[in-house]
């Protein structure tokens, strides 16, 4: 079950900028790099790549541990590693991404956009409840709430609550909210995620659709 795990867990972007050797990456690096890796990288290199990519995350997180965004990159690249990875060794990696995600919240909860918020709810509803993860459906619709009302026109968080929404066959809530995520502004430098989101939430709506016409 875990190789279904967070085909996209979320979000932002660019074109990569390397760090020097030895500098921790700064946590737009990190956005940058993850964007790279999840939307232009082939399916047979990225697990290598989101590995090497969560080494330099910890690197940040652990030289900003106060740093709430750090702490977002790191959970979302731990997330994207457990897609690459399936089996029952992500559920490691999904337990310490909540836990960054969660951290990130007792500092900032409207850091980048409310993108904890999303990010956990996103986690909730893609890992497998009990006894296998800690998957719950009525948390994942909590925390997807609370990151659209910080950031209501994003285009992660209504893709993910739209994505939420197609998993539990609302079908026209779902519709509404993956249209309004590929409706969402533009935003400068992230054009990498950005279109590939765009991308996403287009395949997710014309299924969601064709359930509509039925």
């Amino acid at each position: 079950m875990f190789i279904l795990l967070i085909s996209a867990l979320v979000m932002l972007v660019g074109i990569a900028c390397a760090a020097e050797p030895g500098t921790p990456m700064t946590v737009a690096q990190l956005r940058d790099r993850w964007a790279q890796i999840n939307y232009q990288t082939s399916k047979s290199q990225r697990q290598t790549a989101f590995e090497a990519l969560a080494s330099q995350a910890a690197k940040t997180r652990q030289t900003e541990p106060r740093n709430a965004g750090a702490l977002i990159w790191e959970g979302i690249v731990l997330s994207s590693l457990a897609g690459e990875k399936g089996g029952m060794g992500a559920l490691s990696l999904v337990k310490q991404a909540r836990a960054d995600f969660e951290a990130a919240l007792k500092i900032d909860p409207n850091a980048l956009q409310g993108a904890a918020y999303t990010s956990l709810g996103a986690l909730y509803y893609q890992v497998p409840g009990w006894p296998l993860g800690f998957g719950n459906d009525e948390t994942a619709a909590a925390m997807l709430k609370k990151g659209l009302a910080i950031d209501p026109n994003g285009i992660d968080a209504n893709y993910f609550y739209g994505d939420f929404l197609r998993d539990q066959k609302n079908w026209q809530g779902a519709q509404a909210a993956l249209e309004k995520a590929i409706a969402a502004p533009a935003r400068p430098g992230r054009e990498v995620a950005d279109a590939g989101r765009r991308a996403e939430a287009t395949a997710k709506l014309n299924e969601v659709r064709s359930h509509l016409a039925k």
